[in-house]
């Protein structure tokens, strides 16, 4: 059995880019991440600390994005998931990290990765 707990949308602040204009100042990314947990000691016990906080998850992610200024996407989506594994626990995960308004014509540009071992269900 895999649960899922995911958090959409995420909105992230970071100076990233490999353009000058890009080092100017923060832009917003979003991020989208799904985290494979089993969430039934949490659904018998109520019990925050039996699952994944989300919350924390979050702010976790967005200290991490304020605090480097990375060139590429990819970097800090492999930090990212770093910090998700070992901070966690969580044993698989796709994380994507959209880059809105630096493409024209497009409505984001960005990077989608997964890491861990995928447990059927």
């Amino acid at each position: 059995m895999s649960d899922h707990i995911y958090i959409d949308a995420l909105e992230l602040h970071c100076v990233i880019g490999v353009h000058a204009h890009e080092r100017l100042a923060p832009r917003l990314l979003l991020c989208d991440v799904q985290l494979a947990c089993d969430t039934r000691a949490a659904a018998a016990s109520d019990r925050l600390e039996h699952t994944l906080d989300y919350d924390a998850i979050a702010q976790r992610l967005r200290a991490l994005a304020a605090s480097m200024q990375p060139a590429l996407l990819e970097t800090l989506a492999e930090r990212m998931s770093d910090v998700l594994q070992r901070e966690f626990g969580a044993r698989w995960l796709r994380l994507r990290l959209d880059k809105p308004g630096v493409v024209a014509g497009t409505r984001g540009v960005g990077i989608v990765i997964e890491r861990g071992l995928r447990v059927p269900g």
